[in-house]
């Protein structure tokens, strides 16, 4: 007996040592497979959303960015320092506006203000100038009043002696397009771009037309109508200076109550949504009524996805506005 129970306990032994059979390793190596892969599945799916998700957060960081600086801008235009008697309480009649725009435009960095402007901007884009009084002496100021660059302006002595921020759209060395920032500094003309990945940029104008102005807009128009608006105008005057002054006072663009932008955002390469594809085929910068109303004559407020370079065609896309209000109305 002794002996039997010794053979059925080596038995038992040798089984339990043996290992696994081919059939139970090809199993367990599916199983493991199966678990992987959708390990994989999971984290790649993951990676996905969050790079989706950060694309998407850089695409409203650099929205907001910009529209906060250019709303800055158009809120200083109207700006006079109170407590300096360097620059004056009131501007001049004859002084020329705050607010200037071009339609379908760019702009050298280095040419002054916006002249000599550059035909064909970016599919469309405008430029839109603004102007100011600074604060504090010398030409960097006190720091209060900053150009669109993040640069100090000092007190005007002269009307010429304003502050610019003036905003426009053009291609960087890459070919990405790019909005910019174009201010006068302390050598000369510069111009920074503020943010890249951009399509378009456009804007309106707030035009006040009662009489006498009331401060609010009666209705938005771009810088070609309020162009068309002062060429009718029939100036007084026996010399050309004498005319241009009147033009100051009269111009349609001292009438300008508030400003009306908008911007066409791109992602980077690669960062498009799973759903992308399925999003707009076209974009109405100011809205689809604007766009029916003036699209033939106002290039850029509609942008059609199948228009846009092949490259950029699968990117994610974002439309960004902001209307602003002059804070001290009409000058």
């Amino acid at each position: 007996m002794n002996g039997m129970s010794g053979m059925i306990g080596m038995k038992v032994i040798w089984r339990l040592g043996r290992g696994m059979s081919l059939v139970e390793l090809l199993v367990a190596l599916s199983l493991g497979a199966l678990l992987m892969l959708a390990a994989s599945a999971m984290l790649l799916a993951a990676s996905a959303s969050y790079s989706d998700q950060s694309a998407s957060a850089r695409l409203d960081d650099n929205g907001r960015y910009a529209l906060d600086s250019i709303a800055r801008a158009v809120r200083q235009s109207a700006y006079v320092n109170w407590d300096s008697a360097a620059a004056p309480l009131f501007h001049a009649q004859h002084d020329s506006a705050n607010i200037a725009g071009l339609d379908a435009h760019s702009l050298g960095k280095n040419s002054a203000g916006i002249s000599q402007a550059l035909p064909g901007g970016m599919f469309g884009s405008d430029v839109l100038a603004v102007r100011y009084d600074g604060a504090g002496e010398n030409e960097g100021g006190d720091g209060s009043v900053l150009n669109c660059a993040g640069f100090g302006v000092g007190a005007a002595h002269t009307e010429a002696q304003r502050g610019w921020s003036i905003f426009y759209a053009a291609q960087g060395a890459d070919g990405e397009g790019e909005l910019r920032c174009k201010y006068r500094g302390a050598n000369g003309w510069g111009a920074d771009a503020i943010i890249r990945g951009v399509d378009v940029f456009q804007v309106l104008y707030g035009l006040d037309t009662d009489t006498p102005p009331d401060g609010v807009a009666n209705q938005y128009v771009n810088a070609s109508a309020l162009d068309a608006y002062d060429a009718a105008l029939l100036l007084a005057g026996e010399t050309l200076a004498e005319r241009q002054r009147d033009f100051h006072r009269r111009t349609h663009w001292k009438r300008i109550a508030g400003v009306r932008v908008a911007l066409l955002l791109h992602g980077e390469a690669g960062a498009a949504g799973k759903f992308d594809d399925m999003g707009p085929a076209q974009f109405d910068l100011f809205g689809k009524a604007y766009a029916e109303a003036h699209g033939a004559s106002d290039t850029g407020v509609r942008i059609m996805r199948a228009d846009l370079p092949p490259s950029q065609q699968g990117r994610r896309r974002q439309l960004v506005q902001t209307s602003t209000m002059l804070r001290n109305g009409p000058d």
